[in-house]
């Protein structure tokens, strides 16, 4: 019976995959251009308010913070520099370890910019133990910094984690999965296998430990898996363009992002509209950097505005995932809705 053997092929699809290894968790992480520029604001800050104290004016505190940024500065950017070129020896080492290279990589930096101070004559007795133990401490701030900002990638509480998977795919779409599979199957049982298919991928994906990141590649697959059950739903009326450059492939993404911003345009352009809409997924390598839009018309005009949580999801997890270097921007113009991501591109491996 086509039926049963339906069911069996289903069934093996959904064998889980072994668990995959944990990756390697890096607290003291230096290479990324929002920690530099946070890193430098955050030295000069501390030093200007630290020098007010024995400045016998403004004119005296100018010249002591020009002075003391002429050494702090390049051991503020060594400390960087070397902290980015140890990233993987230091992610193998447990967190109480890896903050301790930080601060002990601080104290270095503090007397590397004593030492440039009597280099250039503008110190006559450089006090060692007192640059040290000020590098060590100004470290151990950023240290600190990096720490909470590598625990807000992960979910706070089971409440945080649950609040996520149910912003990832509405139970709706699940129960018009379930109802286009039903009327299928007997007319149609091989496109209802389809459908069942990909909706076990799908929920799969979303229920799985992510470890933090996913790629493009993967997030494009997930998209055309829900649009090809879409598809389903609203025949004629979703119909989907792709212009994918594949030399972005490789760029990381958070998992399940691009999912919520293909569902916001079948949502807002396909439903509401007798006509349907036009959707458009496009990738392309622009610079360093990878670039992802959806796009889609809106014949039926804006119509009410949501919530915008989906969206506030996306911009948050982006954020925590590439900081300064991902942004995430929405616009409407002329009846067509874009969403456009944009992401560095991940360096490539040495061998």
């Amino acid at each position: 019976m086509k039926d049963s053997q339906i069911l069996s092929t289903l069934t093996d699809r959904w064998v889980p995959p072994p668990a995959p290894v944990p990756a390697p968790v890096l607290v003291f992480d230096a290479c990324e251009v929002g920690v530099i520029l946070r890193a430098v604001l955050y030295v000069e800050a501390v030093l200007a308010v630290a020098l007010m104290y024995g400045a016998g004016g403004p004119a005296d505190w100018i010249a002591a913070v020009a002075l003391a940024t002429g050494a702090a500065l390049p051991a503020t950017l060594l400390w960087l520099v070397v902290g980015c070129a140890l990233k993987r020896p230091l992610a193998r080492l447990g967190a109480a370890a890896q903050m301790s290279a930080g601060v002990a990589l601080g104290a270095l930096a503090g007397v590397y910019a004593a030492g440039m101070l009597a280099l250039t004559g503008l110190l006559a007795s450089p006090a060692w133990l007192a640059s040290a133990c000020t590098g060590a401490l100004l470290a151990a701030g950023l240290v600190a910094g990096l720490m909470w900002r590598a625990r807000g990638r992960l979910p706070a509480a089971t409440t945080a984690r649950l609040a996520e998977l149910q912003a990832r795919i509405r139970p709706h779409f699940l129960f018009n999965t379930l109802n286009s599979a039903i009327a299928l199957v007997r007319e149609e049982p091989a496109k209802a296998e389809e459908v069942l298919a990909d909706l076990s991928d799908l929920f799969r994906h979303a229920l799985a430990d992510q470890q933090g990141a996913s790629t493009v590649g993967q997030e494009i697959e997930l998209a055309r898996r829900y649009l090809a059950i879409e598809q389903v739903r609203f025949g004629e009326r979703l119909r989907v363009e792709w212009a994918l450059d594949p030399r972005v492939r490789a760029a990381r993404l958070p998992p399940l992002i691009l999912q919520p911003l293909v569902e916001n345009a079948v949502i807002h352009g396909v439903e509401p509209s007798t006509r349907g809409a036009q959707l458009r997924v496009s990738t392309q390598l622009r610079g360093g950097r990878a670039l992802i839009k959806v796009t889609n018309s809106v014949p039926a005009g804006q119509g009410r505005a949501g919530h915008g949580i989906a969206l506030a999801n996306v911009r948050d997890r982006l954020r925590l995932l590439h900081d300064l270097q991902g942004s995430f921007r929405t616009a409407l113009v002329d009846d067509v809705y874009q969403a456009r991501i944009e992401v560095p591109m991940p360096a490539p491996e040495r061998s």
